[in-house]
């Protein structure tokens, strides 16, 4: 019998295991995977690794609660943080123009190279820098979406562009975004920074783990969860077995976290009378997926000239906020990316002389669900071929360079975190989805993922963990 048994191993369920077990809590945590971490792990290929998810994770400044609940769970003293040099670089053809962490710097170079639109420049900072009082005093309209806000201060297309640059880190459409959720997780980064986790975020996943294990806990890979038992009300515990099949096997506790989405709980693992809750998300959509082209490079980018950690290109065909979303479901010859190149900072990714860099973009699983397998391979390959294409372009002389690479898709995420339609960040944060709190429907079920309140996202998962844990704790008290 356990205190706790959590239901995954991405970050948010890492976290609440690692609160609770440091807590005293017995606690199982059991993800079908064969490492933990979800979305923040790595995989290594011909000496290289692979970063699966992280490009950079904001905050880690002084108040930040990330740094609260890292301190708290002692992972400051195992894991190291680097800071990135700069937010990112925007490239659309028709401007090219780097973006730094320091808000006050970007005010005064924006109104330099936009001279006309220095009121909206500023009101677009005002509102970042200040969103948490703003939505303190309720000033700040919950139903109102970026593109509406950024099309109401500024009227220079590109400007908006450039200011939305990183808009694939919360969604693919700048007209369904909620502006709040956005400005919230904006806030952070030009707060903190960025930062990289030095090894890659495995790191951080295995010092979670880390923490259950040495506090009397278990984590138990490999193995999935296929039921929630029930019974006068209550979670008893769960149905499991090995990820290849197998016996069925049970596990008992007072107290059931899952990490898994909502919708996997609703649809999958509950029995099916809990129809009531199955209809309070039925109105929520998940969010996009990515599409990521791993690279493995016999030199560092630098070499050729290239120094950004990170360029989100835009293709000249995006013009105006609305192009965005039809551009993310457009051809992949045209559909804008951002390319991450690890060697510009002390990632520890790749041999020495070697470097590792990924493209990334938003994806889609109906773009790959109707191809057979030996279809679906073939696809990749010419994915990979116009990614490598379009990479040369950016950095001419590159391609010489690549030593490896490899696609993962929508359908790569779907398979590897069970999340419906491979969504990386839980349901779309829409407006009406930020307004919308969705209740366990079992008294002692509780939630902590990137499906949850606040959103996805490595801060969201780790937030969602912790606070879930917290709940449980005080319930127990």
């Amino acid at each position: 019998m356990y205190d706790i048994i959590v239901i995954g191993g991405g970050l948010g369920g890492l976290t609440a295991g690692a609160k609770l077990a440091k807590s005293g809590k017995k606690v199982l945590l059991i993800e079908q995977h064969d490492r933990p971490g979800g979305c923040a792990t790595t995989f290594k290929r011909k000496g290289f690794t692979l970063e699966v998810g992280l490009h950079e994770m904001d905050g880690l400044y002084g108040s930040d609660m990330k740094t609260r609940i890292f301190r708290d769970l002692g992972i400051l003293e195992t894991v190291d943080f680097i800071k990135v040099p700069e937010f990112y670089r925007f490239v659309n053809g028709r401007r090219d123009l780097v973006v730094k962490h320091d808000p006050e710097e970007m005010v005064r170079r924006l109104s330099d190279h936009f001279p006309n639109e220095k009121n909206g420049i500023e009101a677009y900072f005002h509102l970042v820098m200040n969103i948490r009082q703003i939505m303190k005093q309720n000033e700040l309209d919950s139903n109102r979406t970026l593109g509406e806000f950024m099309d109401s201060i500024i009227s220079d297309e590109d400007l908006k562009l450039i200011l939305l640059g990183n808009l694939g880190y919360f969604h693919d459409d700048p007209y369904s975004l909620s502006l709040g959720y956005y400005c919230m997780a904006q806030n952070s980064y030009y707060t903190g920074g960025g930062n990289f986790i030095k090894g890659g975020s495995q790191v951080l996943s295995n010092a979670l783990a880390g923490v259950i294990t040495a506090n009397g806990g278990e984590v138990l890979l490999n193995h999935r969860v296929t039921g929630i038992q029930v019974k006068a009300g209550l979670a008893t515990g769960v149905i499991y077995q090995k990820s290849s099949g197998g016996a069925t096997l049970s596990a008992y506790a007072h107290d059931i976290i899952s990490n898994a989405s909502i919708p996997q709980v609703g649809d999958s693992l509950l029995p099916p009378d809990f129809q009531n809750f199955r209809d309070s998300y039925s109105d929520l959509t998940p969010g996009a997926s990515l599409l990521t082209v791993y690279f493995g490079f016999k030199a560092s980018p630098a070499n050729l000239g290239h120094h950004q950690y990170s360029t989100f290109v835009f293709d000249p065909s995006v013009r105006i906020l609305a192009d965005i979303l039809r551009n993310n479901r457009g051809p992949f010859e045209t559909r804008s990316y951002t390319f991450v190149d690890y060697s510009q900072i002390n990632s520890e990714l790749a041999p020495e002389g070697k470097a590792v860099g990924a493209i990334c973009c938003m994806d889609y699983p109906d773009k790959w669900e109707h191809l057979d397998p030996k279809a679906y391979k073939v696809r990749k390959r010419e994915v990979e071929q116009i990614f490598r294409d379009r990479l040369e372009k950016l950095i001419p002389g590159i391609s010489d360079t690549i030593e490896y690479c490899e696609v993962g898709t929508a359908k790569t995420v779907q398979r590897y975190t069970l999340n419906p339609r491979g969504a990386v960040y839980g349901f779309a944060q829409t407006p009406g989805r930020v307004a919308t709190r969705i209740s366990s429907p079992i008294e002692n079920l509780y939630f902590a993922s990137a499906w949850t309140q606040t959103g996805g996202g490595f801060s969201g998962a780790i937030y969602s963990g912790y606070l879930c844990a917290m709940e449980v704790l005080r319930k127990r008290r």
